[in-house]
């Protein structure tokens, strides 16, 4: 099973001074303004049974490029197998290339939708925001190539260590403490 998304938008940004680092007894110091060098978007697929991630990089986020990141999940994935996709309702999943697309290949495409409203339980953005936490939030990056050359890098190294979240809900309400 795979849980699909894209981070669009992804910000290559530069600090318009320097970060000057932590010394003895003062933290990091980052300047606030900074200058954008253009963004890019990350198309990516969680296996959730081994943790990996499959990903892309793009410079738009419709349906073409989208389709283009289904073919290659298409292309990677031995033949005997079924592709189980858990995805959101975005406008590029459900637009009419890619429905007539995903009609072509239901024998090997089965679709299950997240709720709308609902794309947090898609378990994609657990790394999404394991990637916006440890690269891209303090992240200065001088160009696109750059920044999407970075973002490969740590999800090659996180797919070294990689393994399957563990999800459990018990189907109680959540008390407050």
């Amino acid at each position: 099973m795979l849980s699909v998304d894209e981070k669009t938008g992804i910000q290559a940004k530069s600090r318009i001074n320097p970060t000057k680092p932590p010394r003895s007894g003062s933290p990091t110091r980052q300047e606030f303004e900074y200058r954008r060098n253009g963004t890019a978007c990350l198309f990516a697929a969680l296996d959730v049974h081994t943790g990996e991630i499959i990903s892309d990089t793009k410079q738009r986020n419709r349906s073409e490029e989208f389709i283009e990141f289904l073919e290659r999940l298409d292309a990677i994935t031995p033949r005997e197998l079924t592709l189980h996709v858990v995805m959101d309702n975005g406008s590029s999943h459900v637009s009419r290339k890619t429905r007539t697309w995903l009609a072509d290949h239901e024998d090997r495409f089965v679709v299950h939708h997240t709720p709308t409203h609902a794309s947090w339980l898609n378990q994609i953005e657990l790394f999404f925001s394991i990637l916006g936490r440890r690269l891209l939030h303090r992240g200065e990056f001088a160009s696109i190539d750059e920044l999407t050359a970075k973002v490969l890098a740590f999800i090659d190294d996180y797919n070294r260590q990689a393994k399957p979240f563990r999800w459990t809900y018990e189907g109680k309400p959540l008390k407050a403490l």
